[in-house]
């Protein structure tokens, strides 16, 4: 396994974990701009409309996948700087 490779391993597993509360904390608070709530719906809330439901699915999956990408490009940016070689 490259040197690259293992080093990166445990930067990936920090910065997954990091990406993963930011990425939650950025949703609760578009969703209260977007739909004026305290609350981000929880699927299985029978007083919510399928629409809102899968909206509420939709923005929060499109916000962890751009979250994670910059983290994990980050990642991999700041291993290259360090060993010469790109950890992929």
């Amino acid at each position: 396994m490259k040197t690259a490779k293992l080093v990166y391993k445990p930067v990936g597993l920090a910065l997954g974990a990091f990406s993963g509360l930011v990425a939650g904390a950025l949703f609760k608070r578009v969703w209260k701009a977007v739909a004026h709530e305290q609350d981000t719906p929880d699927s299985m809330d029978e007083n919510r409309a399928w629409r809102e439901i899968l909206l509420a699915a939709a923005l929060q999956g499109a916000i962890f996948a751009v979250v994670k990408a910059a983290a994990d490009r980050g990642g991999a940016t700041a291993v290259r700087r360090l060993t010469g070689t790109w950890p992929g």
